[in-house]
């Protein structure tokens, strides 16, 4: 009886756990539901922090200039512009003696000159992930490395996407893509930096936006950066999909994983797609001299490194205008063991096409970003 007992019990807990998981599945099929659950752009901590006084976030006075971005469709993006460590202190009085500068006056300050007019000056512009803003979790400490390989040179950009922060709008894929477009005219057009002494750096769903931009000015104004720098990258959303779970609790749709057939009725429903692959292929093709790297942690339980794994293939292909097998790469590809830091793999194509990947054993899906070997990755770009 109380066997019997235990198991209508076990049945009905079942029952309510697969209704749950149908309803989750329905809900995530609406426009609205797909922009929260994929971008997470309201979970932040602005209800506590202010974006406007950076030195909550360990940094200098004016050391971080916030800014306005406009965007050809009439958004407006918060960004911040911070000055590296060595430049500030050969600068420490004027900027310490400059009056706070908002984000409206930012052209009219001495951090603003301080990267548009010194011809040393480089640049890493870098996309985020979902969630949170500019000033979140590891984000900081982040920017903070990545002028660590030249600190008298390397400025950083951070931005904010539309609907994330104190940025307007809403998000979707395109007008991700708009607002990567816009702070890399900005870049160029207003604080007059060429391309070949930019980075693009992203990370998770950054890696995504970054690839986009960057294929966007190859095919559009042959226009093309010092180098491109993708860390925990995606191959695309749907295919994410299949194995991610949310915030690494909640599986999305691989309990559908025995029914190929249902996870495809699902995927149908998604609105953004994020085909970073594609657009990598089409990047490579049209590039004359693409600089490109995928950094990935092993322990990365949000996104696995196969995907960069992925890339890095699909990468190497597109340089042969015939295509290469997977045996032809493996047999040309340059290896090199980093024993406990994990491994670097390379392809060349001409000495003009250049693409790597290096597999990390630690650092996880965020932290990463703060570690040693996306700034050597960054200083070794601008030093090529």
């Amino acid at each position: 009886m109380a066997r019997s007992i235990s198991l209508k019990q076990a049945y009905w807990f079942l029952a309510a756990c697969g209704a749950l998981y149908v309803t989750f599945i329905s809900i995530l099929c609406t426009s609205w539901a797909q922009k929260h659950a994929v971008y997470i752009h309201k979970l932040h901590t602005l209800w506590w922090h202010d974006v406007d006084k950076p030195e909550q976030f360990g940094f200098l006075k004016n050391q971080v200039q916030p800014l306005h971005i406009t965007t050809p469709d009439g958004e407006t993006l918060y960004a911040w512009h911070i000055v590296p460590i060595a430049k500030y202190i050969a600068n420490e009085d004027h900027l310490i003696n400059e009056h706070t500068t908002s984000a409206t006056r930012f052209h009219k300050s001495v951090g603003f000159d301080l990267l548009s007019k010194d011809p040393n000056s480089r640049l890493v512009i870098n996309f985020h992930g979902n969630a949170g803003t500019v000033a979140q979790g590891w984000r900081t400490d982040a920017y903070r490395s990545l002028s660590s390989g030249a600190p008298d040179k390397i400025h950083v950009l951070a931005v904010d996407y539309r609907g994330f922060g104190l940025s307007t709008g809403t998000p979707d894929e395109q007008g991700l893509i708009t607002d990567g477009i816009a702070t890399v005219r900005w870049a160029m057009d207003v604080a007059k930096i060429p391309p070949e002494r930019i980075v693009l750096v992203g990370q998770s769903l950054g890696t995504a936006v970054a690839a986009a931009v960057a294929e966007h000015f190859v095919r559009v104004s042959e226009v093309e950066f010092a180098g491109i720098v993708l860390i925990a990258a995606f191959s695309d959303l749907p295919t994410l999909l299949l194995t991610y779970s949310i915030s690494g609790l909640i599986p999305v749709l691989s309990p559908l994983r025995p029914y190929p057939r249902l996870q495809r009725f699902f995927l149908g429903f998604l609105r953004d797609r994020w085909d970073t692959a594609s657009r990598i292929t089409n990047l490579v093709r049209k590039s004359q001299r693409v600089n490109l790297h995928l950094i990935h942690s092993k322990d990365d339980f949000d996104i696995s490194w196969k995907h960069s794994e992925s890339l890095f293939y699909a990468a190497a292909n597109a340089t042969s205008p015939s295509g290469l097998s997977m045996k032809q790469i493996e047999a040309v590809k340059l290896r090199q063991d980093l024993h406990e830091g994990g491994s670097l793999e390379s392809w060349n194509s001409d000495g003009m096409k250049r693409i790597a990947k290096q597999i990390v054993r630690y650092g996880g899906h965020n932290r990463i970003t703060t570690y040693p070997c996306i700034a050597r990755t960054v200083q070794h770009i601008f030093e090529q």
